[in-house]
């Protein structure tokens, strides 16, 4: 294991703080960057990584040994990671809700994108009513409905612009005879940017995209990175921050300029040129055995 490097006035000169905060890195709670780590140097390798490999990498980060040693030990409590014992060292690998949560993230990030210039003008609408006091079902309805791609118009009445299997997203929660679903295109005379500005944050939303600009669209993205595998991680972490919650809206409906256009053209730019050295790092920053081989099926629409 190398000798490892303070990170901690990293993203500042001298000890000050950044004049441009989009010099400095974003802040991501560890247990993000630890999935997309996963998602990119374990998921589909049938392996367990050493505990001390993790504190290394993730030095580089910022994040200190025991942020790292909380983080795995609650990730095993929530059934993501699963603990390996070999000799007096601990190992950690996926499991298949991990895998299943990783797969997903993929499949936004690189397949479905933020972009959606291929609309076919269809819709989902889900209206539901439900007592009062069910509050935990309700909770669990809007979070799945959010996770979906759902955005709210109000009373109970939930859209999104694409055609969702309900009866998968609503699976568990015992909502029979209490969720009606309709699907199809809108009619006239709906104002349908006028809808979509109503259901869902538009401004939210822009304003995370910039925030990704402002600090990744620049000839030296993170100066003070300490080499491409922090910038790489740092960069897709924000990026799935943003299409978890980002529903696919149609581009033609959205306002001119939509910047989440040339930030997905960032990404791929700065994925060209990071991802090579990165999986160079990791793989030699990374001591792992063999672990029992965990399905990485498509997951449900349900979310993690």
């Amino acid at each position: 294991m190398r000798e490892r490097t303070s990170t901690q006035n990293r993203g500042s000169t001298d000890g000050a703080p950044d004049a441009d905060p989009g010099l400095a890195p974003p802040k991501l709670r560890p247990q993000a960057l630890m999935l997309t780590f996963l998602g990119n140097y374990v998921l589909r390798r049938d392996i367990a990584v050493f505990s001390g490999s993790f504190i290394e990498v993730f030095d580089r980060l910022g994040v200190g040994e025991q942020a790292i040693r909380s983080t795995l030990t609650r990730m095993v409590g929530r059934d993501l990671l699963a603990r390996h014992r070999r000799g007096r060292r601990m190992h950690f690998g996926l499991t298949e809700r991990s895998a299943r949560i990783l797969v997903d993230g993929e499949r936004r990030v690189w397949q479905r994108g933020a972009v959606n210039t291929d609309w076919d003008g269809q819709w989902t609408v889900l209206a539901f009513s439900m007592p009062e006091s069910w509050q935990r079902q309700r909770h669990d309805l809007r979070s799945r409905l959010i996770w979906a791609g759902f955005g709210p118009l109000g009373n109970g009445m939930w859209v999104t612009p694409s055609r969702v299997d309900v009866a998968q997203v609503i699976e568990g929660l015992g909502l029979n005879g209490r969720v009606k679903v309709f699907g199809g295109p809108a009619e006239p005379p709906t104002d349908v940017p006028g809808m979509i500005r109503d259901a869902f944050d538009l401004d939210g939303l822009a304003a995370g995209y910039r925030a990704f600009l402002h600090r990744w669209d620049r000839p030296d993205p993170v100066p003070q990175a300490p080499d491409d595998l922090a910038r790489y991680l740092w960069m897709l972490t924000e990026w799935l921050q943003l299409v978890r919650v980002d529903p696919w809206l149609p581009v033609e409906h959205l306002p001119a300029d939509w910047p989440a256009v040339r930030a997905q053209e960032v990404l791929h730019e700065l994925r060209s040129r990071y991802e090579a050295a990165a999986r160079r790092i990791a793989d030699g920053a990374i001591e792992f055995i063999e672990a029992p081989h965990v399905a990485t099926a498509e997951p449900g629409p349900q979310g993690p």
